[in-house]
């Protein structure tokens, strides 16, 4: 059972917002594997689907449930906690098969191929993070599974941006290749740079607004990233009582390493933390610089929170 860290990581014309597709129904969600098989074989650019089963009675199937982002929100660590339930099987690597061309081409065979082996009673999970905010995605994701459970990690948008760059730094930095500033990025003619990819990728309702498209509300948990570096736990708890699985985690479970400054896992007397490029250190910002990108979210944020009927502590 996975057991790693929790890490201290842990467009601007607003288009006309549409109305959720009707709640799929319960029938629909105990739809037969025949049944399963058969939407399979129409989403598929092969129809020679499969599981492919283990001698010792698992196999690899379809994920039922996606962590879909957001990118630098903590999805590896909700995936590394989740894991510690027994009824999780969770794909190791990000798949990235409904959003790149190249992978979606293969078909839903090969996309199962990446999936874990699991037992029956297991739900498969996979997380890929450019899901949430890939404009084809969500169609793809219910011509395959209309009852997908999806799993969305989010952090206050500032925070978010200033973790984007960070790390696509650190990248370049261990490449030995120079880097700009982050002010080089945030900052164009004097202004706020609105082109900046990791600014567009934190105005969450615009991406939110193609997902309910296609998946009702009670269809998408959201995590509250920021509550999950603080206490972990008890978002931890509201994703089992989302996934319908029995309470397993417990308090036990995380426990604060002071070293490191966040919380680790323990699993079965095992104490693990995530990878150390997990939770690095913000590159300084001027404070007017900062403040100027929280004042930009401000109404983007208000326009999330009446989206989704909820509020979240960001600047």
């Amino acid at each position: 059972m996975a057991a790693f860290l929790l890490g201290a990581v842990l467009l601007i014309v607003q288009p006309q917002i549409v109305p959720s597709r009707p709640a799929i129904n319960s029938n629909a969600e105990a739809s037969s594997q025949s049944v399963q098989r058969e939407l399979l074989k129409k989403t598929s650019q092969k129809n020679d689907f499969k599981e492919n089963i283990h001698s010792n009675g698992s196999c690899q199937q379809l994920p039922q449930t996606i962590i879909i982002g957001v990118r630098k929100g903590g999805t590896r660590a909700l995936l590394e906690m989740l894991s510690l339930h027994p009824d999780i099987a969770a794909a190791e690597s990000e798949v990235h098969f409904f959003d790149w061309e190249d992978h979606y081409r293969n078909g839903l065979q090969w996309y199962v191929n990446q999936m874990p082996f699991s037992y029956p009673h297991q739900i498969t999970v996979e997380k890929t993070p450019a899901y949430f905010t890939s404009p084809k995605v969500p169609e793809r994701v219910y011509n395959v599974n209309q009852s997908m459970r999806l799993l969305l990690i989010l952090r206050d948008p500032s925070e978010r941006v200033l973790s984007d760059y960070t790390q696509v730094f650190y990248n370049h930095m261990q490449k030995h290749k120079p880097y700009p500033s982050i002010e080089q990025f945030l900052i164009k003619n004097g202004e706020l740079n609105l082109d900046y990819k990791a600014i567009n990728r934190s105005l969450y309702y615009i991406h939110m607004q193609n997902w309910l498209k296609y998946f009702p509300l009670d269809r998408i948990h959201i995590v509250d990233g920021d509550k999950l570096i603080k206490d972990p736990f008890p978002e931890i708890e509201k994703v089992e009582r989302f996934l319908k699985l029995s309470p397993q985690i417990n308090a036990s479970n995380f426990y604060f390493n002071k070293t490191k400054g966040f919380y680790c896992l323990r699993d079965s007397g095992r104490e693990r933390c995530l990878h150390e490029s997990k939770g690095r250190a913000h590159p300084q910002v001027d404070a007017w610089l900062l403040e100027k990108l929280q004042e930009y979210f401000h109404e983007p944020n208000k326009k999330f929170f009446k989206l989704v009927g909820r509020t979240f502590d960001w600047h």
